[in-house]
């Protein structure tokens, strides 16, 4: 009985969402710049926020939800991360785009990447050192190349990507296609381009369900990041597993 109802719980649960996605409508939006720029600061403070306050928990609760008594306790001056790589890696790509425009190459952002001097690790370092060592983007990032190919980097360093690109979520999927390729590759470019473009449509939508839906509509249906997503939605995880499934899935609740 329990196994039906999680299976009836996971059916109605793909439908809303995917219904919720399919009434998202084209249409002109307006935005006035004062909104603009004050929404955009919000967004950037509230990254530094998030990295702020769980940077203390890195790799402290893998595969677990931390208790709420294990939380960290907020102080303000968590929100200046000048030191975490979430932040610091963006500048480097804002730079480029100042330095050559919004259309700035590939090759462009490559040469200022491999020109960084901060310190890196998994798929953005694999990613520089590559760039350093001659090959060229998007091999850069191809699993070929680079073993950390589908790791989060792009997906923790591409909020600047959907803060400027207000309700414009195609130049979010091309600057991750011309900039996150330097380090990524697949679902680790996927999700830079779900997280981007839940910010551009965050300058025009409050409603969560839609935010997440405008996030899914910038990457491949038939990619895993895409397929994972609405099982988290309502309270549901979905993990590998290599015990009992759902198909290719086992889903628990995490309520």
């Amino acid at each position: 009985m329990q196994k039906k109802m999680h299976f009836f719980s996971i059916i109605a649960l793909l439908l809303f969402v995917i219904l919720s996605c399919e009434s998202l409508k084209s249409h002109e939006r307006h935005l006035k710049v004062s909104q603009y720029l004050d929404k955009m600061k919000a967004g950037w403070i509230g990254q530094m926020v998030g990295v702020g306050f769980g940077g203390p928990t890195e790799f402290h609760w893998q595969g677990r939800i931390i208790p709420p008594d294990s939380l960290p306790a907020w102080k303000p001056d968590m929100v200046n991360q000048f030191q975490q790589d979430d932040i610091y890696v963006e500048m480097t790509f804002l730079s480029t785009l100042e330095r050559y425009g919004i259309d700035a190459t590939a090759r462009q952002a490559g040469i200022d990447f491999a020109n960084s001097r901060f310190r890196l690790w998994h798929a953005n370092r694999a990613g520089r050192d590559n760039l350093r060592a001659g090959i060229a983007p998007p091999n850069s990032g191809h699993p070929k190349f680079n073993k950390h190919a589908d790791d989060i980097d792009y997906q923790i360093e591409a909020d600047y990507s959907g803060l400027i690109s207000p309700g414009a979520p195609n130049m979010v999927i091309d600057l991750g296609e011309r900039i996150g390729s330097l380090m990524n590759y697949g679902d680790g470019l996927y999700g830079g381009q779900f997280v981007g473009a839940m910010y551009s449509e965050a300058f025009f939508e409050s409603e969560p369900v839609k935010i997440v839906c405008a996030g899914l509509a910038a990457i491949p249906e038939g990619s895993q990041y895409h397929e994972c997503i609405p099982m988290y939605s309502n309270g549901l995880k979905k993990t590998r597993t290599t015990g009992k499934r759902h198909g290719n899935w086992l889903v628990k609740s995490i309520i």
